[in-house]
This record gives structure tokens, C-alpha cells and sequence, in this order.
């Protein structure tokens, strides 16, 4: 299991770099152009050509990631989801979107996304989730063409050692330090090999199927879905952002290997926007 890390990645002296730097350094590996059509990855607020001497991390930008930024001297945060999807026809305070979009403006504060480019990267989100929950031999789920299969959606590969289903979905709620997990109905299988899917991965449930998964690790699954696995495989939902929090790890990992003197961040702040009532 990889240790969860919280960490600031810098030595004491912090060199300034633009924010273009700092941004290549993920599109090195993970670049714009592997997003999905309907994305919008890469610098989403700020000047590319901005000098800054660190960086924070997170999954999600919310005003109090914004906050935490304004209150230790951060220009730059670099998220996993976008903060803006949709065109914004005015920039007024009555949503959270306008009013993180004004504060970062006011505080001189870039934003970068790094989205479905590095949930599409053979190195990326769901690689990520797959050595989270200890597995070996991965490979891409769901190669895109032309690529030697570095690229694409999903990881697949294999537990150290099979497992009976509960067992293994106690693994997969620790690993992930998951409040609850849904899935499909038990097989009275044995659980070896794994396919997963960090984010909403319901859409790659067949291939799943086709390369004899034991079960599908993802998020985001309708009640309806369920039904899908047929008894072919155990179909597990266990959350968006914790098949996605280890992003940030990534990030800051990437970022640091490739400039060791600039300093890497992670946010403190708690974006998963679910909450549960146990």
C-alpha cells in the first residue's frame, strides 16, 4: 500500500518559476491533448508568463482552498477537476464558481486543471488508485488507438493475493479511507484480478467484462447500473473523490521530480463535496 503523504516539497530556497513551467511539467506527461472533447484542462485563470515560487494542490477549487492559498502566500493552485466547465456570461457573486473566479482575480491568484488529460495517461488517476489498493501487473483498461498502450481509460491488473469479495472490499474502504462502499451482488467468487476506473468509470463496465475482471473499482454508479454486472463480475462504487484523492500526490509528485528547488504543496482543505450520515 503507498503511504499517504501530506507533505511541502521544496528545499529551504525556493526558486521563482512561471506558471507556464509549472503547468509544462504535468502536460509533459499527461498533455492537453489527450483531455476528452467536452473537458477543459490546462491554465484556466492567470498569466502563463506569472513568476511564482510555489505551488498548491487539490482536487477540487473551492473558495476555502482559495482562502488557504490568500493565507500562505500562493499564486498558483493546480486542481484535478476544472473550476470552470461552462461558459460564465457575467462574473457576479451569486455562485461559488463566480465568486472563486473573482477572489483569485482579486488575489492575483493562477488557476490550472489537470482533468480527463491525466485520467487518460497511462501514469495517471487510475494508475494512481490501482497501486493504492497493492496492485501489480497494470496496464491500460482501455487503450485509445495509436498510442502502444500509454494511453487511455482505466487500469487493470492483479491483487498480491486472491480474496474472498468481503475481504476485499474491506481493502478497498481501508485503502481508500472510504465512509461506505456500494456494490453489486456477492458471487461467492474469489477476487484476483481488478480493473479500476478513478472518477465516474461506469462506461468501461464492459471492457471490464471482457478482459474477465473479478471486479470493477469506480465511482458514480445509478442504482440501475448495478444491475449491469449480470453476475460476471462484483461492481463497486466507491466514491469520486476517493478513487480520485491520490491526484494530488501525483501532481505534486510530478512537479517536484521535475524542479526539485520549487516548492509543492498539498491543500488541507476537505473539497469532497459528500458528506454521509452513518
Amino acid at each position: 500500500m503507498m503511504q499517504k503523504k501530506k507533505f511541502l516539497i521544496s528545499p529551504k530556497i525556493f526558486e521563482m518559476k512561471k506558471v507556464s513551467e509549472i503547468v509544462g511539467c504535468i502536460t509533459e506527461m499527461a498533455p492537453l491533448e489527450w483531455q476528452e472533447s467536452w473537458d477543459n484542462a490546462g491554465l484556466q485563470l492567470g498569466d502563463a508568463g506569472m513568476s511564482v515560487d510555489k505551488a498548491l494542490v487539490t482536487v477540487d477549487v473551492t473558495e476555502a482552498v482559495i482562502d488557504e492559498a490568500i493565507d500562505k502566500g500562493f499564486h498558483l493552485v493546480i486542481s484535478h477537476h476544472p473550476l470552470i466547465f461552462k461558459p460564465l456570461k457575467h462574473l457576479l457573486p451569486e455562485n461559488t464558481i463566480e465568486r472563486v473566479v473573482i477572489k483569485a482575480i482579486k488575489n492575483d491568484i493562477a488557476i490550472a486543471c489537470m482533468h480527463t488529460n491525466l485520467d487518460n495517461s497511462g501514469l495517471g488517476v487510475s494508475f494512481r488508485l490501482a497501486k493504492q489498493l497493492g496492485m501489480n501487473d497494470l496496464h491500460i483498461l482501455k487503450p485509445a488507438d495509436g498510442f502502444d498502450g500509454e494511453v487511455g481509460g482505466g487500469m487493470v491488473g492483479t491483487l498480491e493475493n486472491e480474496m474472498d469479495e468481503r475481504d476485499f472490499l474491506a481493502l478497498v474502504k481501508r485503502n481508500l479511507n472510504a465512509k461506505a462502499l456500494r456494490h453489486s451482488d456477492f458471487l461467492g467468487r474469489k477476487i484476483k484480478k481488478v480493473a479500476v476506473c478513478g472518477g465516474s468509470g461506469f462506461f468501461m463496465l464492459d471492457v471490464a467484462k471482457r478482459c474477465k475482471a473479478d471486479a470493477y473499482v469506480t465511482a458514480d454508479v445509478k442504482y440501475h447500473d448495478f444491475f449491469e454486472a449480470d453476475g460476471q463480475l462484483l461492481l463497486v462504487d466507491a466514491g469520486h473523490f476517493e478513487t480520485e484523492q491520490f491526484t494530488k500526490e501525483l501532481i505534486a509528485d510530478v512537479i517536484s521530480k521535475k524542479i526539485t528547488n520549487f516548492a509543492v504543496s498539498i491543500s488541507e482543505v476537505k473539497t469532497n463535496s459528500i458528506n454521509y450520515f452513518v
